[in-house]
């Protein structure tokens, strides 16, 4: 199908009676892992709220059967909607199930399940319908970049291991910047802010610094580390964004034009931060490893002309002198998701062959790992997301402390 048929799609299904749950699909999503319980995860509360008759904790393992259309594909059947609720009916077992999963796919003949779906960007439309009535869904498995920047352009950044949930409660478009009812640690009040970063929004660097200050995290290792600061860092920014955007929502908008110009502004900053945020903490970790920029490692230099892959070791001069031996160099993309965008770091520096890769995204199947690795790509995975990826694969990726361990046994100097 043409890009256009997406287009079209989303202008469909982006109606008002129509809510999105939007996320990316994990190895555990889908068969990548070989899970006997694949299919993509759906939170509870969510499910509840478009099934009603699913929410019934007196009746044990309630479900719900509805018709299901992956339009992307041109699949439909009906599925199976269940709440696992053992845990109110079963009183010998010290801790039954209490969880919903959506069944009936088909196995790996459905988009959903294929392991080649893996990270895939996947947006499920459900259908507001009356009382009494089951809602239905259809569903975009997205192919490939293109169609994944429509998406993001329309929601804005989705990224591994979350979800979002569009229009958000149904209460527009804006409403995803209520902060969450119980404070997180790194959700600054109003004066907590900075007055500068009210006046003009903060740089991606200046919130990892105040992401660092909130957690040192000293004694965890560079995976942990990386992980908790993401967190921390998109709370940090959220909050950021509320204060400056809320007066603005509340006094409203004069005009359509208006409204939909502040609402781009928005998604477009949240899609410059997710751009850049992995790659600005992980260099952030690499200084406090005790790698000091422009003698261990060098921050988006240039290899060749009109090429900057994101990290060089030992430096960039080692890089361009010659007689350096190329087995001592090393390459590190970092990209928050793989699955289309690692083609992209093939070319990025003609010295190195072996390309390092670190990704956040959760899992890839065993058949693209495989096309990886022909293409001489090392991922390098937080400790904490290898799980995720298939049994078979998993001795084969790389942790960032494992990275950070071998470029420090790089020799400097020639």
């Amino acid at each position: 199908m043409p890009v256009g048929d997406l287009v079209e799609w989303m202008e469909e299904h982006g109606a008002p009676h129509f809510t999105w749950y939007v996320k990316r699909l994990s190895g555990n999503d889908t068969l990548a892992n070989g899970s006997h319980q694949a299919g993509p995860y759906i939170p509870r509360d969510f499910l509840f709220a478009v099934f009603p008759a699913l929410n019934r904790r007196e009746i044990k393992n309630p479900d719900v059967w509805f018709d299901l259309y992956i339009d992307s594909n041109a699949d439909a059947r009906q599925v199976r909607a269940i709440w696992y609720n053992n845990r109110f009916h079963d009183t010998s077992a010290a801790r039954g199930r209490d969880e919903t999963r959506v069944t009936g796919f088909g196995g790996g003949a459905s988009a959903l399940l294929d392991p080649e779906s893996t990270g895939a960007l996947t947006v499920f439309a459900f259908r507001k319908v009356a009382e009494g009535e089951t809602a239905d869904c259809h569903v975009w498995v997205c192919r490939h970049e293109t169609e994944e920047d429509l998406v993001e352009d329309r929601v804005g950044p989705v990224e591994p291991g979350k979800y979002l949930i569009w229009p958000p409660a149904q209460q527009g478009l804006f409403a995803f910047l209520n902060p969450p009812p119980v404070r997180a640690t790194c959700w600054l009040t109003d004066d907590e802010i900075p007055l500068e970063w009210l006046r003009k929004f903060p740089s991606g660097a200046d919130i990892i610094r105040r992401a660092v200050e909130l957690r040192p995290d000293d004694g965890l290792d560079p995976d942990r580390r990386l992980m908790r600061r993401r967190e921390c860092e998109f709370e940090i920014f959220r909050s950021v964004e509320q204060a400056i955007e809320m007066p603005h929502i509340t006094a409203g908008f004069e005009t359509i034009d208006d409204f939909i110009s502040r609402a781009q502004t928005i998604l477009q900053r949240r899609k410059a931060r997710s751009g850049h945020s992995l790659e600005l903490h992980a260099k952030a970790i690499f200084v406090e490893e005790r790698l000091a920029e422009g003698t261990h490692f060098a921050h988006q230099p240039e290899s060749e002309p009109g090429k900057r892959p994101d990290f060089l070791f030992p430096s960039a001069a080692a890089y361009h002198d010659h007689s350096f031996p190329a087995e001592r160099l090393r390459m590190l993309a970092v990209k928050t998701t793989c699955r289309d965008r690692w083609r992209q770091i093939l070319n990025e520096a003609d010295r190195i062959p072996a390309k390092h890769l670190l990704t956040l995204q959760e899992g890839v199947s065993e058949a693209q790992f495989r096309e990886m690795t022909h293409g001489g790509v090392q991922l390098v995975i937080p400790s904490g997301l290898i799980e995720k990826y298939p049994k078979t694969v998993q001795p084969h990726l790389q942790t960032l402390e494992s990275f950070i361990g071998d470029v420090r046994l790089l020799p400097v100097g020639s």
